[in-house]
């Protein structure tokens, strides 16, 4: 068990630690708070936050408003609560939300709209780039709403970059088209946006530029940016006052926050540049897994920290190759049938990508070379 004496003792400035004997590619979720982050959480002021008198987490909701470009935020314990309160927020009982069949909010996040909110989610195909084809949208948009038979639709969700269709951003055209039209039916826009700092810097913008075109925007702090929990959801003022009264009745009010929060502010202000290191060494990673006979890139060279690929060799089964890697230190996970993810993050440096990819090729009978 790795606890914060460990950290502060082992960690460097600039970085979450190594992962030991081990390289940890499952997810960024694996990232550990950095010194910065732990000394700020014992330093940082604090006050009751269900009071709204914690003038830590006061000064990170601002920090995350103003970098998206809106009015408030509200601190979550969880990208899954920050999700389930923005659609609760905009969506009334016997309402419909919008959502990809490969979204987060749809796959994993255990029904919550509908068993806490009764809303009715809509699952359209996302296409290979993570996107939801508009003219599917406007179908689902454009309802009788005086037919009391009709589940009136309120909210369309996508996510951004898109976790299982290969970490993908959005394009930020796509996400203006799709604003225009379902704000044309009276339909708020949720941006699932727990790694929207990737999918800025992936997309050589501002976070602000891929929000802007959003109602509620959700980002989370332990997802890359190495902080421990949090994520914060941000929109006008009406809505997140909506949120965090949602919040409060799902059981995510919380008091000395600031703790929390504290991190979220190094991770805001710290660790969001730092992204592009990442996704560089995706990219060393899918070229020297490409390199390899037998795997295929799926869906091809990552646009961000994830790089997802198959294997064809009669020997293993997904899994098998996976328990096998895992036996030679290397942690990679499936994410889709027979299809493994790898994702890269601060904890994971140019050494370890090399490790990754010797592995596999000594694992599949073959040399693979990295540049």
């Amino acid at each position: 068990m790795t606890t914060f004496a460990d950290d502060l003792a082992t960690l460097r400035p600039e970085t979450a630690p190594a992962q030991g004997t081990h390289v940890e590619l499952r997810s960024d979720t694996f990232t550990l708070p950095t010194p910065t982050m732990l000394e700020a959480a014992a330093r940082a002021p604090l006050g009751d936050d269900v009071y709204g008198e914690d003038p830590t987490v006061d000064r990170l909701e601002q920090l995350a408003a103003e970098l998206l470009g809106k009015q408030a935020g509200c601190l979550m314990p969880s990208g899954t609560m920050a999700n389930l309160t923005a659609l609760l927020a905009h969506c009334p009982r016997g309402g419909k939300a919008i959502v990809g069949h490969e979204s987060d909010v749809y796959v994993y996040e255990a029904g919550g709209a509908s068993l806490c909110g009764g809303i009715v989610y809509d699952p359209l195909p996302n296409l290979p780039d993570g996107t939801i084809d508009p003219a599917a949208i406007a179908e689902a948009c454009a309802v009788d709403r005086s037919d009391p038979q009709i589940a009136p639709p309120a909210v369309l969700s996508l996510e951004t970059p898109q976790n299982r269709c290969g970490g993908l951003p959005l394009q930020l055209d796509y996400l203006s088209e799709v604003s225009r039209l379902i704000r044309s039916h009276g339909v708020a826009l949720h941006l699932d946006g727990a790694r929207l700092f990737n999918a800025a810097v992936a997309l050589g913008v501002s976070a602000a530029e891929v929000a802007k075109h959003a109602d509620t925007v959700q980002i989370c702090l332990s997802k890359g940016l190495c902080a421990p929990i949090g994520s914060v959801l941000v929109g006008d003022r009406v809505t997140i006052a909506a949120a965090r009264r949602m919040r409060k009745m799902l059981g995510g009010g919380m008091r000395q926050a600031g703790m929390i929060a504290a991190c979220g502010i190094v991770a805001l202000t710290d660790m969001t540049e730092r992204l592009a290191d990442d996704h560089a060494r995706a990219a060393r990673l899918a070229r020297g897994l490409s390199r390899i006979p037998g795997v295929r890139l799926d869906p091809g060279p990552p646009l961000t920290n994830m790089v997802f690929f198959k294997v064809r060799d009669d020997r293993y089964t997904t899994r098998t190759l996976i328990e096998a890697a895992r036996r030679r230190g290397i942690r990679v996970e499936e994410l889709g049938t027979d299809r493994i993810r790898a994702v890269t993050h601060a904890g994971v440096d140019d050494d370890a990508v090399d490790r990754a990819v010797s592995v596999f090729g000594d694992l599949l009978g073959h040399d693979a070379l990295v540049r």
